[in-house]
C-alpha cells in the first residue's frame, strides 16, 4: 500500500497519543470551581483518543507499517479555561489534519482508511464542539 498513507497516519497517531497525555494531564491536574462537571469531560475525552490511536496502529500494521510511538508536543496546566482552550486548539488541529489526510486517501484510492478517518474526523469534530460549548463560544466563529 501507498508509503505516503502509512505516513500520514503515523502522524494523525502521535498526535492522538499526545492528545492522550494532554488530556489526561488535564484530568489530574484541574482543580478550581468548575473543575468537577469539566475533569470528567478530559478523562472520557483521552479514552476517545486512545480508540482513534488504536485503530490508526491496527490500520498502519494491516498496510505494512510500523505504528509510532511517538507522542506530538503535549500543553500542560494553567487554569481550566486555558486547558480547556488548549483542547479546543488540539482538536480543530486534527480536524485540519483528518480533512486533508481524507482527501490523500481518496488521491491514493484507498476508501478503507478513507472511511476510518472519515469516522474519527467525526468524533474529533464533536470533541471540538464540546469544548467550544465549554468555553461558552459555540456559533461565534
Amino acid at each position: 500500500m501507498s508509503k505516503k498513507i502509512i505516513d500520514v497516519l503515523n502522524e494523525d497517531r502521535e498526535f492522538e497519543l499526545g492528545a492522550i497525555m494532554q488530556y489526561m494531564g488535564h484530568h489530574y491536574e484541574a482543580d478550581g470551581l468548575e473543575s468537577p462537571a469539566i475533569i470528567e469531560l478530559f478523562k472520557k475525552t483521552a479514552i476517545d483518543e486512545m480508540k482513534h490511536a488504536e485503530l490508526l496502529a491496527e490500520r498502519i500494521v494491516y498496510l505494512g507499517g510500523t505504528p509510532s510511538t511517538k507522542p506530538s508536543k503535549i500543553m500542560k496546566g494553567g487554569e481550566i479555561r486555558k486547558m480547556v482552550s488548549d483542547d479546543l486548539s488540539a482538536e480543530n488541529g486534527a480536524i485540519e489534519r483528518y480533512k486533508k489526510h481524507i482527501k490523500l486517501c481518496e488521491k491514493e484510492g484507498d476508501p478503507t482508511t478513507r472511511l476510518m478517518l472519515e469516522g474519527i474526523l467525526s468524533e474529533e469534530e464533536g470533541h471540538a464542539d464540546l469544548w467550544e460549548t465549554t468555553l461558552g463560544i459555540k456559533g461565534k466563529k
